[in-house]
């Protein structure tokens, strides 16, 4: 064992200093992210491909009212909390020791809670918007209560990514409440605001997801510097995208929101600023790449947006949403997923020709899907081939870490 694995193996022995005694707890659920990917991948691409024919016209859906709206919902309130189970699941033992890892029985028994809500999504016509909201919410409200720590911090060092957990949650509270008749507000609009809200959310996690690879990735490489992601930085771009999502839901034609648009992206990108190091030079790194790539997906989103609402002669702004959510959100489960199950599996990050594919797969799907105003003649098609693209990654990932996951950590830490 070299010296990088001895001080990798001590530093994670810290943070499972309080792993629970439960016996017998097979592999897939010896840790909180394990049988969220398992289940997570698969059904990223069993709902893409099965809205991407829908979209193209190729089948309907007979049993779900709404279609556009609950396929919207799903894709931000349904992946959304499992992949935030993920990452609060591993990384809170990690940011606040004492804190006991979720496995065994109890992970089984949440998994199965996130499952009945994807059932009663696709079921919502016949079992009823009641039940969907309630097994939904109770998802949310659960990660909400796992991360109270991070709320309840008295150094406040975290507790951004507790406040807008639970701003999402009134927000889906908000959106059952108008699919049930209680508020007369658009569900598609309370869902641009949800939108919003997960865009804020990725920036938090990306700020600490970043200090977590790049510097895992430099130490690899012997490189004799610190990253560290400025808060001013992502508080600008955060502040920005939370002025589009208020005046969008109030005042969405007006031009004011264009130039919005265009800042939020700009101070999106400026982002990117904090991997230019003072002595190395890490942009060639795949990591840094990948990782930036989310920055400029969700700034182009913003910018495109922007110059959609100023310039009258194209209206594309809902396709060039597509920039935020399927390029910006999705490459960052993505690489939450890809940096997840190298790290906490025992293993040092890596990337190959593989990793380098899953990232370029999303990128174009999200140009064939967000570009559809320019090639309107070809709209069906790009539906379709935009979606199955997208779900390549996915299947990518099913073929190079399912075994990660099913198996002990490579090091022998339990988890």
């Amino acid at each position: 064992m070299t010296d990088k694995q001895t001080e990798q193996k001590l530093h994670a022995t810290n943070h499972y200093l309080y792993y629970p005694t439960e016996k017998n707890v097979p592999p897939y659920l010896a840790y909180g992210f394990r049988p969220v990917f398992l289940l997570l991948a698969p059904y990223m691409i069993v709902s893409m491909v099965l809205w991407g024919f829908v979209w193209s016209g190729t089948i309907n859906i007979p049993f779900m009212d709404d279609t556009l709206t609950w396929h919207i919902y799903e894709m931000l309130f349904g992946i959304l909390t499992a992949g935030v189970m993920a990452f609060l699941t591993t990384g809170l033992p990690e940011l606040f020791p004492g804190m006991v890892p979720f496995i065994g029985r109890r992970l089984r028994y949440i998994m199965l809670l996130w499952v009945l809500g994807r059932v009663s999504f696709w079921l919502i016509d016949i079992t009823g918007i009641w039940l969907a909201g309630v097994l939904n919410l109770a998802m949310l409200g659960w990660l909400i209560w796992f991360a109270k720590d991070v709320v309840l911090d008295k150094l406040q060092r975290h507790s951004s990514l507790g406040y807008t957990l639970v701003a999402i949650f009134f927000v889906e509270v908000w959106f059952f409440a108008s699919k049930l008749g209680f508020t007369t507000t658009d569900g598609l609009s309370i869902l641009k605001v949800a939108t919003g809200l997960i865009v804020v959310l990725v920036l938090l996690a990306m700020r600490r997801v970043n200090m977590e690879a790049v510097n895992e990735l430099m130490e690899d490489k012997a490189i004799d510097d610190i990253y560290i992601a400025r808060p001013p930085l992502t508080n600008l771009a955060i502040f920005s995208v939370l002025v589009f999502t208020l005046v969008e839901f109030l005042y969405p034609t007006n031009s004011a929101l264009g130039w919005i648009g265009l800042a939020s992206g700009a101070s999106i990108l400026a982002i990117t600023g904090d991997y230019i190091l003072k002595d190395k030079n890490i942009l060639g790194e795949p990591y840094v790449i990948y990782l930036a790539s989310i920055f400029f997906m969700l700034a182009f989103g913003y910018a495109l947006m922007g110059w959609d609402i100023l310039d009258k002669d194209i209206s594309g702004i809902n396709h060039f949403r597509h920039f935020v959510t399927t390029g910006g959100i999705g490459l960052a489960y993505l690489m939450i997923m890809l940096i997840i199950s190298w790290i906490h599996t025992g293993r040092d990050l890596s990337s190959n020709i593989w990793t380098h594919l899953m990232v370029a797969l999303i990128i174009v799907a999200t140009f064939m899907r967000g570009l559809i105003p320019f090639f309107e003649q070809y709209t069906a098609e790009l539906y379709l081939w935009s979606a199955i693209v997208w779900t390549m990654p996915f299947a990518i990932y099913i073929k190079l870490f399912f075994k990660f996951l099913v198996s002990p950590r490579a090091d022998g830490i339990k988890g």
